[in-house]
């Protein structure tokens, strides 16, 4: 056999495979999809719902949070939070899912694992409890709103921006120019009301008087030991605390039956492995951020 056959064989022998594993993959996603999982209609059985990126779009966590609340068979739910927080309005959604879920009836166990802030914290008020480790992460009470100046660097380089607009704040936040003193004014207004509805869920949700939450609602974080202290949590304990204070609430005797969806990575993760998952973190944090955020900044 010529070199020239054995190419040609190489080349239809690599695009088979390509093609064979394209095919596992959709059919893979189609039969794992999660919406899919039997969970059962029958039996006690307890749910776990993972949290553990930062908050961008709250849907898939509403989704499972109204999935198991549904199912008969599930009696409560363990909320395993690993999260520096994000999106505001993502945030406001996965809370409101997570409290009507306790007042549904169903025991609501938060389980917080090395970071739960701002954000983070935020969608745990919604529980029946909350458990932290002692080295957790959490607190952050407070907002940001966070945007470049390129006015400076475009002046160095003869660049020009025009902006035509139909009122003074259209184009506010706009990185072609610096922020006014009357802009300043506009978002400490908004910054401050955004904050003061993360401050009311606090002292609502942990019966804590309004003064207290704000002595420590600075932006702050804190230990879970500190949280614990200051009120903030519940008590101190693993994952599989959670586990077992989550079945005692909803009365199930022995070792609880445990569900939870397993994600389905996308085809070119599968492929490449953990250096898309990587790239794809990185792309979200750049562009995929929302402007108005409950998040924990750190400083790494």
């Amino acid at each position: 056999m010529s070199n020239t056959a054995k190419w040609i064989l190489g080349i239809v022998a690599f695009f088979l495979l390509l093609g064979c594993l394209l095919v596992i993959s959709v059919v893979s996603m189609v039969f794992s999809d999660p919406d899919d999982e039997s969970v059962g209609t029958s039996g006690d059985r307890l749910a776990v719902v993972e949290l553990v990126e930062p908050i961008v779009d709250s849907q898939d966590i509403v989704r499972q949070f109204k999935k198991y609340r549904e199912n008969k068979a599930i009696k409560a739910l363990v909320f395993r939070v690993d999260s520096p927080g994000g999106g505001v309005s993502a945030s406001q959604e996965i809370y409101e899912e997570v409290r009507k879920t306790r007042q549904s009836g169903k025991p609501v166990v938060v389980s917080m694992g090395s970071v739960a802030a701002s954000g983070g914290y935020y969608v745990s008020c919604g529980a029946t409890k909350i458990i932290a480790n002692p080295g957790t992460l959490t607190g952050s009470i407070g907002v940001i709103f966070q945007f470049l100046h390129f006015s400076e660097l475009m002046n160095k380089i003869g660049i020009d921006a025009s902006t035509f607009k139909t009122g003074k704040f259209k184009d506010i936040g706009s990185p072609f120019r610096k922020t006014t003193d009357e802009e300043k004014k506009f978002f400490e207004q908004l910054l401050g009301d955004v904050y003061d509805q993360f401050v009311t869920v606090v002292a609502t949700e942990r019966h804590l008087d309004r003064k207290k939450v704000l002595a420590y609602a600075d932006g702050r974080v804190f230990t879970g030991r500190q949280a614990l202290e200051y009120g903030f949590v519940d008590s101190l304990g693993t994952y599989e605390d959670a586990i077992s204070i989550a079945a005692k609430l909803a009365g199930i005797h022995g070792k609880p039956k445990v569900v939870k969806e397993h994600k389905v990575r996308p085809l070119l993760e599968r492929l490449m492995g953990q250096s898309v998952s990587e790239l794809t973190s990185i792309k979200n944090e750049l562009f995929s951020q929302p402007v108005l955020q409950y998040k924990f900044t750190s400083p790494y």
